[in-house]
């Protein structure tokens, strides 16, 4: 790609994120160096001129848009200079396309095609008829046709000369690029979405009964509506189409005031000359048979591409809240994966995640060994000194709920706090190939029960090792674009990782795969080398990796912690390449390093100032100050849990009225779902978020935040249940 080009691209992006060109020029070429989002946000401030990630992150996705847009220009302009099409004009106004969609109209009337109605009469010698009636409509058609029947080219009588003529006309009319951008638009502000339900599939598609029949404006269609449609479509009940107004009437006329819009286009005027009727007839077959099925499937496309864009970032928030909530700690817990005839699979794991001992204990039917499972229990937690435990939301969670219940009213003297979690994802881990040499020598329904049990400890940790889709923290994630769904929450992940840091001598292959500048396989190395050596000492160490070289070392290194290790600064944020800064700091402060960590007082007393250089600027100064004050500090909220309502167990337990406290578990733009222990969890509309009006659900609640709720209506059919929280009303 050219310097022009390059310049053109980044000034482009500059004028988007209302940031200086110089910055969007450093942090390309900080990526095309290799650099990664969290390492150029976090240790190139001064290049960046302070770009946080997720300014990167857009930063990121628009140059791959832009550059994908100048490959796709030039593969264009070569295609038409093939043809010998490609003139001064052309070529100047395809260089001027800033959308893929602007860039496919100009293409449009070039693009290489299956052999159409307007091609064969063109061979046919049709093209001069085409041209004559259209300038000079005065003639009579038939009479202007009868010089252009030819039976050896399948021009058999006057019919089908201006048939083939008529073929000639609509297809130009339908690849103007002005025209159809224009129409383009206009259909995108005024067009009405319609469904109706198919014939015979109300009762099979109950669950698209909203949309049996609907209509809204095109532009006004949120994601969650737009998804849904495509989803009944998909599955065969719904039938969706795209239409110029509401109403019959309305859409008759709509019509006549479209084609009016192509006829001026042309500058074609009704005059009552003889050929006026075939013309307009052209432009009519024009705007019915080419322009608006092309243009409805080109603006369906992109409601559900914008539809899914909005989806996704709803996921990828949600899974960012999910991964950074409140660990737990390093606390003895012991998991519970909850099932009825199954039974409940039972684990206890020590302070670092590791399986002290596992069993199977069957309390619910058809067994119902429930004094002999709480025995168990009971002996489990006093000879390994539990501190948690935590139990699976799946099938059976309230039973085993209220077995563990009955375990602390029996043995007071336990000092044990119960936590239900979101075993989302769990049966994935338990079944992968990481779980397998992870826990070899486990069961994979006893997997399960340490999955469940460490993502209490540390969610991100254990998270990190399941498929982000899997998590289930997304509405209608199997219907948008899976690469750009993967690329965006490999993006969340990566970046919530790297947020936290990683203790490199305890972190799992899964969860060093993500910090920034390492690769599965460098990941797994790194394990291994552990694995034979025993812990790394200090970064330096980390250097001997086989494959880890000088790149990869800069990109990761300030994200591994070495804890209790021979330098305190290993355990922090601070990067190996500012360690000088610190020992400037220690030299005009005349204080080592252990008196120096934590000291607020004496930090607050430096000037940042007084330590920047060539290398180390402002920001990175102030930095490695804050760090030092509270070195490896965790960014995630203090650890809190939820407690469910006794007696309310199922559907039918709840009643309107009902005062409850649940789990957030799904923000999205209509409202939040929350579960308050019953299966099945509740909606929060947005309507009903807060005494005053919310525009953004995220700005009320995130993933996992503990709420108290009232319920306002129980559909148990339908299994949906209406919360609120706005509790004064």
């Amino acid at each position: 790609m050219s310097t022009t080009t390059s310049h053109a691209i980044s000034s482009q992006i500059a004028r988007e994120l209302q940031v200086r060109d110089g910055q969007v020029q450093a942090t390309l070429k900080l990526l095309d160096e290799g650099a990664t989002v969290p390492f150029i946000a976090r240790y190139r401030k001064e290049a960046t001129g302070g770009l946080d990630d997720t300014q990167l992150r857009t930063l990121e996705e628009r140059l791959h848009y832009l550059r994908d847009l100048e490959k796709r220009r030039e593969t264009i302009l070569e295609s038409i200079a093939e043809q010998g099409k490609l003139t001064d004009a052309i070529r100047a106004t395809i260089l001027e396309a800033d959308t893929k969609a602007r860039l496919e109209d100009l293409y449009l009337p070039f693009k290489p095609k299956r052999r159409t109605k307007a091609q064969i009469a063109r061979e046919a010698g049709l093209e001069p008829l085409a041209k004559s009636l259209l300038k000079q409509p005065g003639q009579q058609p038939e009479q202007a046709a009868r010089a252009y029947v030819n039976p050896e080219k399948s021009v058999a009588d006057v019919a089908a000369a201006l048939e083939g003529a008529s073929q000639i006309l609509i297809e130009e009319f339908s690849e103007e690029p002005e025209l159809i951008g224009q129409l383009r638009q206009f259909l995108w502000n005024t067009g009405v979405v319609i469904s109706t339900v198919i014939k015979g599939k109300k009762e099979e598609g109950a669950k698209f009964s909203d949309y049996f029949d609907y209509d809204e404006k095109i532009r006004q269609i949120p994601s969650h509506r737009a998804l849904a449609l495509f989803r009944g479509k998909n599955e065969g009940v719904l039938r969706v189409g795209l239409k110029l107004a509401f109403e019959k009437e309305e859409q008759a006329q709509a019509t006549l005031n479209v084609e009016g819009r192509i006829a001026r286009h042309f500058q074609l005027r009704p005059q009552n000359r003889p050929a006026d009727d075939w013309v307009f007839h052209c432009v009519s077959q024009a705007w019915a048979a080419k322009i608006l099925p092309h243009l409805e499937t080109e603006l369906m496309a992109q409601l559900r591409e914008q539809a899914e864009e909005e989806a996704i970032r709803v996921f990828a928030r949600n899974l960012r809240d999910l991964l950074l909530a409140a660990p737990a700690g390093p606390r003895v817990t012991l998991g519970l994966d909850p099932g009825l005839r199954t039974g409940v699979k039972t684990v206890v794991v020590n302070r670092t995640g590791k399986v002290l001992e596992t069993t199977v204990i069957y309390p619910h039917v058809p067994q119902n060994e429930w004094d002999k499972s709480i025995a168990r229990l009971a002996d489990l937690i006093r000879k390994h000194q539990v501190d948690l435990v935590s139990i699976g939301n799946g099938t059976g969670s309230r039973e085993t709920d209220k077995l563990v219940q009955d375990l602390i009213k029996r043995h007071p003297d336990l000092k044990i706090n119960k936590v239900t979690v979101s075993e989302a994802g769990a049966s994935v881990y338990s079944a992968s190939e990481l779980a397998a040499k992870e826990l070899p020598e486990l069961d994979v329904s006893l997997r399960g029960a340490v999955s469940i049990a460490r993502r209490l400890q540390d969610p991100l940790a254990e998270l990190v090792k399941i498929e982000p889709k899997a998590i289930g923290v997304g509405q209608y994630q199997h219907d948008v674009n899976q690469g750009k769904l993967e690329r965006m929450l490999d993006a969340v992940v990566q970046d919530c990782v790297n947020a936290v840091g990683v203790d490199v001598n305890t972190a799992s292959p899964a969860l060093l795969a993500y910090v920034a500048g390492l690769s599965q396989s460098l990941a797994k190395s790194i394990v291994e080398t552990r694995d034979k050596n025993g812990p790394f000492s200090d970064r330096d160490a980390l250097k001997k990796i086989p494959r880890l070289g000088p790149k990869a070392f800069e990109q990761a290194a300030g994200f591994l912690r070495v804890m209790n290790g021979a330098n305190p600064l290993d355990a922090s944020a601070v990067h190996p390449e500012a360690y000088p800064v610190v020992k400037k700091i220690l030299a005009v402060s005349k204080r080592d390093i252990q008196s120096v960590i934590g000291d607020k007082a004496l930090l607050k007393s430096l000037n940042p100032q007084d330590f920047t250089d060539d290398k180390f600027g402002l920001p990175t100064v102030r930095d490695i100050i804050a760090e030092l004050e509270k070195p490896g500090r965790d960014p995630r909220p203090e650890f809190k849990t939820a407690t469910f309502q006794e007696g309310v167990e199922e559907l039918k337990d709840l009643k309107p009225g009902m005062l409850l406290e649940g789990v957030v578990t799904n923000v999205t733009n209509f409202g939040a779902f929350v579960d308050v222990g019953v299966h099945q969890d509740g909606l929060v509309h947005i309507s009903m978020m807060a005494d005053q009006f919310v525009k953004d659900p995220h700005s009320v609640v995130k993933t996992g935040d503990v709420v108290k709720v009232k319920v306002l209506e129980v559909d148990i059919s339908r299994k949906r249940i209406s919360l609120t929280m706005r509790l004064s009303g």
